[in-house]
């Protein structure tokens, strides 16, 4: 006969062994989930871009206007080998980032403060509101008129779209944040400090986050659009110079590397997200 105590540890051990098999069943499922996604992502594009070039073979579409994605990519090679691609590129990404990095800093802190202070946020609310209704690029000319040509006033619409999308975001945030959490906070003795800190301000990273991916793109199609009218270089202009000389291979080029880098950039906003707040990636998982 087995003691008690022996077949409660078997039992126990059995019984540990069957939720170690169970957890590696739902890893190796998401596992599999994951290849799917990525196999589908890939295979995609790559389906389209083997449509396209049969299409253009086969004179289903004019290959004069619908240039074929061969050529196309030995167009890319011409312009990466001669630096102009490399340039331009630099020229757009440094305007965006300058840009970008202001207006959502901005943004941010703006929006969390109005979320916090209710007459600023009474003051300033139907502002931005309107403002924000006034399309960013609709901007351009009255600050080309005052900065001029440069850099300022292409730098400064990106400011803008992102400063009130981010502006939009951390105040949504603060305004729908969960109250059983300050009331937890308060509970706890937390000071105004402490509870913005360590309750507010994590509370509201998702949307934050939000936010940033949002106005990456926007911002990514506003300097982009400056370009072609304020700009002798970067994406835009080489789509607009293309477009004008009549070379469809090469705005095609500028096209291609504008999705690109919307996709990278996006993608570099993803992985400090999944960084900075983890537990929401866990959560949704």
């Amino acid at each position: 006969m087995t003691p008690l105590g022996t077949t409660e540890a078997i039992e126990g051990t059995e019984g540990d062994g069957a939720v170690v098999a169970a957890v590696a069943l739902l890893r190796s499922a998401e596992r599999r989930k994951r290849r799917i996604d990525l196999s589908l992502a890939v295979a995609t594009p790559l389906s389209l871009l083997a449509l396209w070039q049969v299409a253009a073979d086969l004179h289903w579409v004019d290959p004069r206007i619908f240039t074929p994605p061969l050529q196309i990519a030995r167009s890319a090679g011409q312009l990466i080998s001669s630096g102009t691609l490399p340039s331009d590129l630099v020229a757009t990404l440094a305007r965006l980032a300058v840009g970008f990095a202001i207006g959502a800093a901005g943004g941010t802190a703006v929006g969390l403060l109005l979320g916090v202070v209710r007459p600023l946020r009474a003051a300033l609310s139907p502002l931005f509101t309107a403002l924000y209704a006034i399309p960013q690029i609709a901007l351009l000319p009255l600050l080309l008129v005052i900065f001029g040509i440069g850099e300022t006033a292409k730098v400064l619409t990106v400011v803008a779209v992102t400063f009130f999308v981010l502006e939009i975001n951390a105040l949504s945030a603060v305004r729908h944040f969960d109250p059983r959490l300050v009331e937890a906070g308060r509970a706890y003795g937390a000071t105004r400090a402490k509870m913005f800190l360590h309750v507010l301000l994590p509370g509201s990273l998702p949307a934050i986050f939000t936010g940033l991916r949002v106005a990456i793109a926007l911002g990514l199609v506003v300097i982009t659009a400056t370009e072609f009218v304020a700009s002798n270089n970067g994406l835009g202009f080489l789509v607009w110079n293309s477009w004008q000389l009549f070379e469809p291979d090469q705005m095609y080029v500028g096209m291609a590397t504008i999705a690109l880098l919307g996709v990278a950039l996006t993608g570099v906003i993803v992985a400090m997200e999944r960084v900075a707040v983890p537990w929401a990636h866990r959560r949704h998982r």
